[in-house]
């Protein structure tokens, strides 16, 4: 598994955020695995996991055991979702860091920076066969040839909403006309809104991206050119635009990442798009509310069924890492352990490599904290309505900036509270991805 030295990055390669200095002071303290006597070190820099036990498991469990048994001391930095990119960037420009660092949304524009994890994926291969599509679309451009991230697993965004209040007007969420019109009359009903966030954050950007590809609207094609300024995107505006002034409230234009959490658990929210933290976060805390959240494929619009993934898993190796070789042990071994580290997390983190997890619907069909039992069955059939950031095509370095850049996030948020008419804010949205995508051509990437 040979690299090639890589020159640094311009000033214009780094998203420019925050100070190395300054993401430093956010960190959390350092857990140590091993004895610092270890022959070599390995440091991973990921999320502190929605479901805090898998971080037990992990940190306190797998990687002291693996740490062991590689003569490793594995130091492992967990911090706040919203800071990985900034800290990413702040490595890159620094030329060193972590070993392993754990992005939640495909990193394609890291390509130059980081180890092809060809060889990881060939040696999982081995053993498990191939990675599921949504795997590859989000970790592997065709241009060059090169995977420049490995996803392990990935979690699913079902819809969470409050069975009692939709069955008080006799309705599901099962397309989203019924998510406007069933929210608004939650809404006028009871004043509990739909809570979908319109803002700068990871999760507003899955859920307009979701209301997009089921609208039949996309950021490209299936060869990566962009098509964002079409009739499907401006139908698409539109729909959220009624959807905000019927059945939201403006506190949406402010939420973090966690937010639809919180507002769905304090009983605040009648649906979110959310991973199953939220039901989770119920039951581990003994919250009632939690009986009465339900749980829902992706919405269906006009063109079809279809979701994002709530988070990607992307692991990457920076070409700078002290330790490339035990950082590759460290990813095949992982996924050689992936069954429990499935059940660690509580049924959040789905496997890429499907046949780690051989019994995956047996395991969702009932499960002994859920009310009702089969709560998580919903989840069996996910990777029929998952999609990738990017889709029909792969996740590469143009949706990457843009994505980081929340470009869509503020087109979409423009035209819910009327800043700007469906039709300006798509070409402008346009405008801004016509550079973004004629940069990454001239580089060579898309």
């Amino acid at each position: 598994m040979q690299i090639r030295k890589s020159r640094g990055p311009s000033r214009r390669d780094v998203i420019k955020t925050a100070t190395a200095a300054g993401i430093a002071a956010s960190v959390g303290p350092f857990f140590h695995a091993t004895p610092l006597s270890a022959a070599s070190t390995l440091k991973i820099l990921q999320w502190s996991h929605f479901v805090p036990a898998y971080d037990t498991w992990f940190n306190t469990e797998y990687v002291k055991k693996w740490g062991a048994e590689n003569d490793t001391e594995v130091v492992v930095d967990n911090i706040n979702l919203a800071l990985i990119p900034s800290r990413a960037a702040a490595e890159v420009s620094a030329q060193q860091g972590h070993d392993l660092v754990m992005f939640l949304s495909p990193p394609s524009v890291y390509e130059d920076q980081v180890v092809d994890m060809k060889d990881v994926y060939a040696e999982c291969e081995k053993t498990y066969g191939k990675p599921v599509d949504l795997a590859v679309k989000s970790t592997f451009n065709p241009k060059t040839g090169k995977y420049f991230a490995f996803s392990d697993s990935f979690v699913p965004d079902p819809v969470n909403y409050r069975s009692d209040l939709w069955g008080h007007i006799a309705m599901t969420p099962n397309t989203w006309e019924d998510v406007r019109v069933g929210g608004k009359k939650i809404k006028d009903a009871t004043g509990t809104p739909v809570g979908i966030g319109l803002s700068a954050e990871l999760d507003t950007a899955m859920a307009m991206r979701a209301i997009m590809y089921s609208f039949g609207a996309h950021e490209q094609d299936e060869t990566g050119n962009l098509t964002i300024n079409s009739p499907q995107t401006v139908e698409a505006l539109k729909f959220v635009k009624a959807l905000f002034e019927e059945a939201m409230t403006p506190e949406v234009l402010a939420w973090d990442a966690s937010s639809n959490n919180r507002q769905m658990l304090a009983g605040r929210s009648s649906l979110v798009l959310n991973a199953i933290s939220v039901t989770r976060t119920g039951e581990n805390t003994n919250l009632p509310i939690h009986e009465k959240i339900a749980l829902a494929k992706a919405a269906e619009g006009p063109v079809r069924r279809i979701g994002l993934e709530h988070v990607m898993d992307c692991y990457v190796i920076w070409k700078f890492s002290q330790n490339i070789k035990g950082a590759q042990k460290f990813l095949v071994d992982y996924i050689n352990n992936f069954g429990v580290a499935f059940k660690a997390s509580q049924f959040y983190n789905f496997p890429c490599f499907a046949n780690t997890v051989p019994d995956l619907k047996e395991l969702v069909a009932t499960d002994a904290k859920a009310v009702p039992p089969d709560k998580y069955s919903v989840l069996q059939d996910v990777l029929d309505w998952a999609t990738n950031v990017g889709y029909p095509g792969y996740s590469n370095a143009a949706i990457d900036e843009a994505f980081g850049n929340w470009t869509l996030n503020t087109m979409f948020a423009k035209v819910a509270t009327g800043y700007d008419t469906p039709e300006d804010a798509v070409a402008m949205a346009e405008k801004a991805m016509q550079a973004i995508w004629a940069k990454w051509k001239e580089r060579g990437m898309i």
